[in-house]
Order: structure tokens, then C-alpha cells, then sequence
């Protein structure tokens, strides 16, 4: 049976821009892309006659690509070195063959991956790199074939995913007196989190912009000592994300977030999250589950943090910490309450991966959904997002007030 071509791949004037832009640029410099530089992803399509599945890219140059497989739910991961994808917003949405969809982005510095969901079970039966047409692009093809569950599962336990990526800062060795607060982006890289109904304003984007304007703030004080788990968009792993924020001995963690809802226009609001064994109601229940899969999402087997308190020391510590991320989350949905549109119960609670450092005041901020075009233009609003950070840099002083004071600290309140 002939193949079938289902295509998502740009307009064929900008993909001749490309190839003349590549053609370019081998012309100056005497030889292909420079060796340092990522290759280029132009294109997408993916081919299916039933029984067996195509997906090729269209790179600007040749890149060395590694499979491998993982269960519930059923993926193709394919890790690559570092690749600038160029392809439509809606690259991935569409179900063809056997895959169901797909999604890529930046898995660490120097690393992309892109992550195949399954209709069902199938092996990565060849795999081949050449020319296109032109010449100029190199089409990485990667074929799938239908297999049983079994051999599925054996592929997958013989050929696992990488556990996680290590994209997180490490502990800095100089000595600081200053409080170190360890901000964090949520989401990045392959993962993008929640999207606008457009598809053009993701949440990755949306809160990697709103941290740095917040560090950057923060920084200006000369009070503090700012981290940030990425300034980059890149993918890092929940358990990578506590684990710095454990090895830089940091303060305070604040991990920034935006929701959406389907179908939700009317739902709306900024919530500030602590961390729980026990949710405070469903909604937070279903947000935490939401936001624990996003290791998943990026082909991440992640390590979950021990459910079990095995020393009383710890468990007091953990006390006493959950306590100042209540503390610090009041003191923000007081500061929020007068600039903020603020959800009918700010404050809540929920089983969040990235809020379970025993040892680190933590609290997750939704700052808003962007399912609400309310919301929506409010985040994307400059002058919004200058109060809202002034307002969490007024909490932040308020918070360590008691420290700068026991210290001889100069006044911090405004």
C-alpha cells in the first residue's frame, strides 16, 4: 500500500527562505553549518499506511539521534544535541498513524528531545539520515512498526529514557550573608505547560519573562542573594528543582506558575499554593496532579520525593518549615489582595512535588489562568506585572524583616 502523507510542515516560501539562508551562509563560510552551532528543524510530516508510521524532520544539517522507549503512557523519546525548532504552533496537535501526537523543545544545555505519544504499542524499526531534494537540509526519518505489549515492555525496561535532566544550578561555594531566595520558573524547554486558546502564548514563556523581571527587582535591593532553577528555555526536572533549592541552602523558594482551564473563561484569579500530604479541596487536588506529570510530559521517569519522615528531627524541621511557607503565603495574598484579582480562596493547599523540601520555605504562585482573557491580558499587561512584582518584593521584605532586625540590618519595610 502507497503511503498516505499527512504533512505539517511551513509555507514553501519560507522553507526556501531557509534553504537560502542555509545555502548562504555554507557559501561564507567555506563549508556547512559551523560545528558549534545547533541545526535547524524547518520541518515536520509524518507518513502512515496503517501498519507502519514515518516521522521526518528537515534539519539544516546531519544530527546523531537516540531512541528510546518508555510505558504509561506508551512513548518514543528521541534525544538529540541542541536543535532551534522552527515549525508551526500547531506542530504535534494532530493524531496520524501511530502516533498521537508529539511535542519537542530543549531537554538540557546542549540537548533537545522530542517526545512521541503512542495510539499503541510500536518499535522504532529503522531510523536514516539524507539529503533532501534541494540538497541544502538533511531529513532525519524515524519509522515505527506495530508490536505486541510484551515486547513493548521489554524494549522499554532495555532501553530506558534518561532518569532526569540536570539543568538546575548547582550550590554556590561563596559565602553570602544574604537571605538566598531560589526563584523558579515553572515548566520550560519540551515542556511548555498551559497554552492560550490561541496556541501563541504559552506558560513557559509567559512565566520565565514575569521571574526574571522579579529577580532583576529583587536583585536591585542589594538585600538579597537571587537563583533562579533556569533563566533559559529549558527543561528542568521537578526533583532537580528541589534539589537545588536544597543545595544552595536557599531561604525561600518561590516557583511561579500560570493555569488554564478548558473551557473556563469565567474562572479566573491569582492563588498562592503551600505544600500538603492532603489538598484543601479538588481543585488543588487536580492542579497538583497536573503540575506532578510534568516530568512526563517531557519523558522523564522522575524520582518522587520519600513520602515518609524517617527522623523526628526532620519532621520537626518540616514543621516548622511548612509554618514559614504559611507565613510568607499570607504575607503575599495580603500584598496581593490591593493590586490582584485574587481567586475566591487565595490561599490553598496540595501535594506539589516542587514544594517538598523539608528544609525550604516553599509556595507555588498561580499568578492567573490563561484560559480567562481577562487574565490573559492582564499577564501580558507591563503594567500589571511591574505591581504585582513590587507588591511580591514588598511580601519578601515583610518576610525577612524579623531576620535584617535580629542581624542590625538597616530597615527593610517600605
Amino acid at each position: 500500500m502507497p503511503f498516505i502523507p499527512y504533512i505539517r510542515i511551513i509555507s514553501m516560501c519560507l522553507m526556501a527562505s531557509l534553504v537560502a539562508a542555509w545555502s548562504g551562509h555554507a557559501h561564507a563560510a567555506g563549508e556547512g553549518a559551523k560545528a558549534g552551532s545547533p541545526a535547524i528543524a524547518a520541518a515536520v510530516a509524518v507518513e502512515s499506511d496503517g501498519a507502519k508510521t514515518r516521522f521526518k524532520v528537515t534539519l539544516s544539517k546531519a544530527v546523531t539521534a537516540q531512541v528510546s522507549l518508555m510505558e504509561r503512557p506508551d512513548r518514543v523519546i528521541i534525544d538529540l544535541p541542541e536543535v532551534a525548532f522552527h515549525l508551526p504552533q500547531e506542530a504535534g496537535r494532530s493524531r496520524e498513524g501511530l502516533i498521537a501526537s508529539y511535542r519537542y523543545g530543549l531537554f538540557a544545555p546542549g540537548r533537545s528531545r522530542v517526545v512521541m505519544e503512542l495510539t499503541q504499542p510500536a518499535m522504532v524499526s529503522g531510523m536514516t539520515t539524507a539529503p533532501d531534494a534541494t540538497g541544502a537540509a538533511t531529513i532525519l526519518t524515524i519509522e515505527l512498526s506495530r508490536t505486541e505489549r510484551e515486547e513493548f515492555r521489554r524494549a522499554a525496561v532495555e532501553n530506558p529514557a534518561a532518569k532526569e535532566a540536570s539543568a538546575a544550578p548547582l550550590a554556590q561555594e561563596t559565602k553570602d550573608a544574604r537571605p538566598v531566595i531560589m526563584i523558579d520558573p515553572g515548566h520550560g524547554g519540551i515542556d511548555p505547560g498551559a497554552n492560550a486558546s490561541s496556541g501563541s502564548i504559552l506558560e513557559k514563556d509567559l512565566v520565565l519573562s514575569f521571574a526574571q523581571r522579579l529577580r532583576k527587582k529583587l536583585e536591585d535591593s542589594g538585600r538579597y542573594k537571587i537563583i533562579m532553577t533556569r533563566d533559559q528555555d529549558v527543561f528542568v526536572s521537578l526533583g532537580d528543582r528541589v534539589r537545588a533549592a536544597r543545595a544552595a541552602q536557599a531561604d525561600l523558594f518561590i516557583s511561579v506558575h500560570a493555569d488554564s482551564i478548558s473551557g473556563g473563561q469565567e474562572v479566573r484569579g491569582l492563588t498562592v499554593y503551600t505544600g500538603s500530604e492532603r489538598a484543601s479541596d479538588a481543585d488543588s487536588a487536580r492542579l497538583a496532579d497536573r503540575e506532578n506529570k510534568a516530568d512526563a510530559v517531557a519523558g522523564v521517569e522522575s524520582v518522587d520525593m520519600p513520602d515518609d519522615v524517617s527522623d523526628i528531627l526532620m519532621e520537626l524541621t518540616l514543621r516548622e518549615t511548612r509554618g514559614f511557607s504559611h507565613n510568607f503565603a499570607g504575607r503575599l495574598v495580603g500584598e496581593f489582595d490591593s493590586v490582584a484579582r485574587l481567586n475566591k480562596n487565595p490561599h490553598r493547599q496540595a501535594r506539589f512535588q516542587v514544594l517538598r523540601a523539608h528544609d525550604v520555605p516553599s509556595v507555588l504562585v498561580e499568578l492567573g489562568y490563561l484560559s480567562s482573557q481577562k487574565d490573559l491580558d492582564l499577564l501580558m499587561s507591563e503594567e500589571w506585572r511591574a505591581k504585582m512584582v513590587s507588591a511580591m518584593s514588598v511580601a519578601v521584605d515583610r518576610f525577612f524583616a524579623a531576620r535584617f532586625a535580629r542581624r542590625g540590618t538597616a530597615a527593610v519595610l517600605p
